[in-house]
């Protein structure tokens, strides 16, 4: 009986370890432990860029910046040996008329007839999505580029990546101009363009009670971007109330 009662605490036990594991904040707010730097560059990952994008009607080539991708795959019948071997992917992004997708440490611009070629930041980033906003620049000629992207190591585990908090920044085509939409520490929900208002409207949800997770206890806050103001200033707004 003792013996099965050991199988069973070892069992608890493990599953416990999984479960605290998997259960990882997006938000580390402990600033008496020691945190770990983010490395702005890493030995491991070799960079590679896609071939440039040109979206219609602009002035400036976009080379997306990202790891070399290397997986592993099971090895079938006919090959020589059992087991896995190493494949590797040269594609860091996927691109449409008016979005670039992927999960990209940079871009660089460079301007048509140009060979100077120019990072949009420095800092360690990592950006899910690229969208040019094509009707606004039908409009108004402001050529803009809207990005969801993670800029700070939130969860204090030593690196920026899609674990951390996704946020929204905005520049202009040439990657100037690259401005934080979204305030700190507030992970973004989702956005959309209103183009018979030429604004953005965005949501952010906000760790009210700081227990590093984003759910139904926080506060939503809800804001808009008029794309055709003098002055390009987030407005906050309450639909609710």
């Amino acid at each position: 009986m003792s013996k099965y009662i050991c199988i069973l605490a070892l069992s608890l036990s493990l599953f416990s370890c999984k479960q605290n594991k998997e259960e990882t904040p997006k938000v580390r707010y402990d600033n008496s432990a020691k945190e770990k730097p983010v490395e702005k560059v890493d030995d491991t990952p070799i960079k590679v860029a896609d071939l440039p994008i040109n979206f219609t009607g602009t002035n400036y080539l976009i080379h997306p910046v990202g790891d070399l991708n290397i997986y592993g795959r099971e090895k079938g019948p006919t090959d020589s040996a059992l087991g896995t071997e190493a494949e590797q992917s040269f594609k860091v992004s996927n691109n449409n008329d008016y979005e670039l997708t992927g999960y990209l440490q940079n871009l660089k611009f460079q301007e048509v007839g140009s060979d100077s070629i120019r990072a949009l930041t420095t800092k360690p980033i990592l950006i899910e999505t690229v969208t040019y906003l094509k009707s606004v620049a039908d409009k108004s000629k402001k050529h803009l580029l809207v990005y969801t992207l993670s800029d700070a190591d939130t969860n204090k585990d030593g690196k920026v990546d899609s674990s951390d908090i996704k946020t929204l920044y905005m520049s202009d085509i040439s990657g100037n101009n690259f401005v934080k939409l979204s305030a700190d520490f507030q992970e973004l929900i989702d956005w959309s363009l209103i183009d018979s208002k030429a604004r953005i409207y965005f949501r952010v949800i906000e760790d009210i009670n700081k227990n590093g997770a984003f759910d139904k206890e926080d506060k939503v806050h809800y804001n808009y971007l008029d794309l055709l103001a003098k002055e390009l200033k987030v407005q906050e707004y309450n639909p609710v109330n």
